[in-house]
């Protein structure tokens, strides 16, 4: 029986966790099975899903792409950037302190020239009376908060992408093995069909229907190959590298990798907690708080206060001795008056500001709900497609062995066994096909739980 739980009231992770909007979740997934006691169990952490696959290459390739890839390299440097700009807000809190030095000459008349030297610090600082530079620094912290979460997204979307492509290429290749070993038996059923012709048993039409299925088998290579070739450069430049950077450690084919079929599924609040886009959305609705609080305070008066200190002298030598001490302090106060309703206005707009983060929060969660349900109805139609295809494929061989020894008797026309020399071909290649999807299916599946950042 289905329950509902709002995700405002079951997570922490923002200081202001109780602006997000009230979104009821289901306690468990529609299609999935019943949560087993591995739920809560830290093992089963999503971190480096691509682990699960057992293949010592595929996660070579995520951690060279993790590390190197252009979209990767250009969110950190949007993140340093984010933490540069935060700390120019921070700094607005403090006082602003310069050193300031002075030389002057003057004449006035017929009397001699003098000159004057002065040193001196001056320092002024604007105290937060009502908040509006601490909301600046809190809407830039959160700021930094949603680079860090887009950094963490491109992390996750950059694993799968690779895991993608790395499943993509291993299909292809056990599609043009397929191929080949199919070509190799259509090679051997023409030769035999030749014989048969030339010892008049049949005719000349067997033969070229003989012909025509090889050489139809022998077009679909290139053009797996070519996929292949196109699939090893798409890897390379997903790893940070030119495109034929991988093509001799990807040559040789290898099983298509399977993930293991115990994922243990949390409740959907568990699970978007590990989105980074949720994560981002959700700092998105801070910064946008934080900005409504300083448009609030801009319209209320700002105070400052100002000095300096400094030493004053004829000569550049008695700075050091007998120099005047010159001294001041200012304090002084801004009211706004009368500005058109140009704040008001800018609280208005700051408000729908924080309305649109709200709504984009609302679509983030509600598109994390639908992938990672996408993704379980997907995984259960394509295993239980695989299991009819597996037995289809048994039997479409059997029944290739068997109309191959019956026409070799002399018991079936061609005819029969070009059927099942197709069915055969057919059927072996979309176990091919499917046995990848499923593995599509879980690497789609741990990136809509969220997995893959750090």
């Amino acid at each position: 029986m289905a329950i509902a739980v709002s995700l405002s009231g079951c997570s922490s992770w923002s200081p202001r966790t109780q602006e997000l909007p009230a979104i009821a979740l289901p306690a468990a997934w529609s299609t999935a099975a019943s949560p087993t006691s591995a739920a809560n169990d830290p093992a089963t952490s999503l971190a480096q899903w691509w682990q699960r696959f057992n293949d010592p290459l595929l996660s070579t390739l995520v951690a060279q792409a993790l590390q190197a890839n252009t979209s990767i390299r250009s969110a950190q440097a949007a993140l340093q950037q984010s933490r540069a700009l935060r700390d120019v807000q921070s700094a607005g809190l403090l006082p602003d302190v310069s050193a300031s030095g002075s030389v002057q000459r003057s004449k006035s008349g017929g009397n001699d020239a003098s000159n004057s030297f002065r040193v001196g610090l001056d320092a002024s600082w604007e105290p937060d009376v009502f908040g509006g530079k601490h909301s600046a620094v809190n809407a830039a912290e959160a700021d930094t908060q949603v680079a860090e979460a887009t950094l963490a997204d491109v992390q996750v979307s950059m694993a799968a992408e690779v895991a993608l492509a790395y499943i993509q290429l291993r299909g292809q290749q056990a599609q043009a093995m397929i191929a080949r070993n199919n070509l190799a038996s259509q090679n051997e059923t023409l030769q035999i069909t030749d014989w048969r012709a030339q010892a008049g048993l049949v005719t000349s039409v067997e033969v070229e229907q003989a012909r025509t299925a090889r050489e139809q088998t022998s077009a679909q290579i290139p053009t797996l190959e070519a996929s292949m070739a196109k699939t090893r450069h798409a890897l390379a430049v997903l790893t940070g590298q030119p495109p034929e950077a991988l093509q001799a450690l990807l040559t040789d084919s290898l099983a298509i990798p399977q993930a293991a079929d115990d994922l243990a599924l949390s409740i959907p609040a568990q699970t978007l907690r590990q989105r980074p886009d949720v994560r981002a959305a959700e700092q998105r609705i801070s910064a946008a708080l934080a900005r409504v609080s300083a448009a609030d305070a801009a319209r209320y008066p700002s105070f400052s206060i100002s000095g300096s200190l400094g030493l004053s002298a004829l000569t550049l030598g008695a700075l050091g001795n007998g120099a005047s001490v010159v001294n001041a302090l200012l304090g002084s106060v801004s009211v706004p008056l009368f500005d058109g309703g140009a704040a008001r206005a800018q609280v208005r707009a700051q408000t729908a500001a924080l309305e649109q983060a709200r709504v984009a929060y609302e679509s983030v969660v509600l598109t994390a709900l639908k992938d990672v349900e996408d993704a379980l109805v997907a995984l259960r139609g394509d295993r239980d497609r695989l299991t009819h295809l597996q037995s289809a494929a048994t039997a479409a061989g059997n029944a290739d062995q068997l109309a191959q020894q019956r026409y070799n008797s002399g018991l079936i026309d061609f005819q029969t066994v070009l059927q099942t020399q197709r069915a055969l071909l057919t059927t072996q290649d979309s176990v091919a096909s499917t046995s990848a999807d499923i593995s599509a299916d879980h690497v789609r599946l741990y990136k809509a739980l969220g997995g893959g950042w750090f």
